[in-house]
């Protein structure tokens, strides 16, 4: 019995002691996924959790004043900067914060990528006429969004008629004009083809809306102001702008030849006076026929300089009929040109330099015209020579050179320029008497800035530019070009301005 009940003592314990083992074995942990660097990309990407797509984070922080001139070294070509009165400001202020988003997954197809931008700003006001209270200068706005798939690119990004420089062959300032800018991107589809040592070929479809677009003249019912532009008579949107480009890409450098049509449509022959905005005899009145204008543009990088490392020279040349977004361009909207300054005419209280940006203008047959849309002609140059000192210091020395044309000879109203002068008369008395009308202009920019870059990725700049505007008008006509200048006779006159930008940059 003794040697029965040990044994059975002896189990229980055994069974026991395995139950209790098998209680407190460990349950196995989840595997963790850590993040891993992705290589396959360049630097800064890294795969997303679980995923075979890499992702990079990035963006930049930027602080800029500009001394005399607008946000970003926006020259003071027009409105109250351009008038030089007590609502310009003398110094304006932006703060910056750039966030990017950038995917990639490698398919059978190729690459796949998506990009995305936002910008949080804090602008000082632009030259408001009057101002008071809180500055409430805070905004929120996109730049490029797209996907990219087999060659093909969706959404908002640069034209296929842009160079990879845009507008900054070697400056900051966002208004150095002579060619294309749509850097902060355009909605368009678009295919590019690899050819092979280098060379490649874009096509595609751009929308007009916003930025490939200056203004449509309608200079019968809604005429010209007295400062020389008129109210905007575009019609809406009819077709995509078609663009493209060949581009060669060598260790020497980069050429690209761009071409682009547009289509330039006016609204209506009779609008609201001053306004042009319908109305109920718009429809009935007719109007102009649309035509199909365009431009080209040649652009060359030189590399490998002998001045040191780094260095090069950026240029490009445009020729434009209809479209002169591509040459009197912005990385917004295009300028129309007020500027004053003094005089040493007779009698004249101040002078002022005029210029009419335009796609087209047109008369009405019942003002005297015949109703045909007039495209307007532009071209332009512009460039930079970029030379690093060392590795910390670096100096660019930019400039272009741009020109619109009104066709034609005053008196006669089938051309755009003796249409214009024709309207331009009814609120500038005198014309062929005491001033001589041209319409035509020609805007000179020169620039240098130095950076300093004490660490990577943190830059602080100084930029100086000097715009000229080259007027054609002379003589002298009494007129007001509205408040707070005083209705009084002004000598047509050509004008210049200059402006400072200092900026501090952190990329990241």
């Amino acid at each position: 019995m003794k040697l029965t009940k040990s044994l059975i003592l002896s189990s229980a314990a055994m069974f026991a002691g395995g139950g209790a083992q098998a209680a407190d074995l460990p349950v196995k942990a989840k595997a963790i996924e850590y993040v891993k660097v992705c290589t396959l990309y360049g630097a800064g990407f890294w795969y997303v959790p679980g995923t075979d797509t890499c992702i990079k984070l990035g963006g930049h922080l930027r602080a800029s004043t500009t001394i005399n001139g607008r946000n970003h070294n926006g020259p003071f070509w027009n409105g109250n900067g351009g008038q030089h009165n007590r609502y310009a400001d003398r110094f304006t202020a932006r703060s910056r914060m750039a966030l990017t988003v950038d995917t990639r997954t490698a398919t059978e197809y190729g690459v796949v990528r998506t990009f995305g931008q936002i910008d949080f700003d804090f602008d000082d006001p632009d030259n408001t006429a009057s101002f008071s209270g809180f500055p409430f200068g805070s905004s929120v706005y996109m730049e490029n969004l797209f996907i990219q798939f087999a060659g093909f690119t969706f959404g908002k990004s640069a034209s296929a008629y842009a160079t990879p420089w845009h507008g900054y062959p070697g400056n900051l300032s966002s208004s150095l004009l002579g060619g294309h800018d749509t850097v902060t991107g355009v909605n368009n589809i678009q295919y590019t083809a690899q050819f092979g040592n280098g060379v490649s070929g874009t096509i595609g479809l751009d929308s007009p809306m916003y930025y490939n677009r200056t203004q449509v003249y309608n200079l019968g019912s809604v005429g010209i102001n007295v400062v020389g532009i008129s109210p905007n008579a575009y019609a809406n949107v009819h077709a995509p702008d078609i663009v493209g480009n060949i581009r060669v890409d060598q260790a020497w450098g980069l050429f690209q030849f761009s071409a682009a049509a547009h289509e330039v449509s006016g609204s209506y022959d009779t609008l609201t006076a001053g306004t042009a905005a319908p109305s109920a005899l718009s429809e009935i009145s007719g109007h102009p026929a649309s035509k199909w204008g365009g431009s080209v543009m040649a652009a060359l990088q030189v590399k490998n300089l002998p001045t040191g490392p780094g260095d090069d020279i950026k240029i490009d040349a445009s020729y434009a009929v209809g479209t002169t977004k591509n040459v009197i361009s912005t990385s917004g909207f295009s300028p129309s040109f007020a500027m004053f300054s003094g005089t040493s005419a007779a009698g004249a209280y101040q002078s002022i330099g005029l210029g009419a940006t335009s796609d087209a203008i047109y008369l009405p047959a019942a003002f005297g015209g015949d109703g045909q849309l007039k495209l307007t002609k532009a071209w332009g140059i512009r460039g930079a020579f970029n030379h690093n000192w060392d590795p910390y210091w670096s100096t660019s020395l930019f400039g272009s050179y741009s020109a619109v044309r009104y066709d034609g000879a005053v008196g006669d109203l089938s051309t755009a320029k003796g249409a214009y002068c024709a309207a331009f008369a009814v609120t500038h008395p005198g014309q062929g008497a005491t001033y001589t009308c041209d319409p035509s202009f020609n805007v000179a920019q020169l620039g240098v800035i130095t950076r300093w870059t004490p660490v990577k990725n943190l830059s602080f700049a100084a930029e100086l530019l000097w715009v000229h505007l080259d007027q054609k008008m002379s003589g002298t006509s009494l007129f007001g070009p509205g408040a707070p200048k005083p209705t009084a006779t002004y000598e047509f006159k050509d004008q210049n301005t200059l402006s400072l930008l200092l900026n501090a940059r952190r990329n990241f």
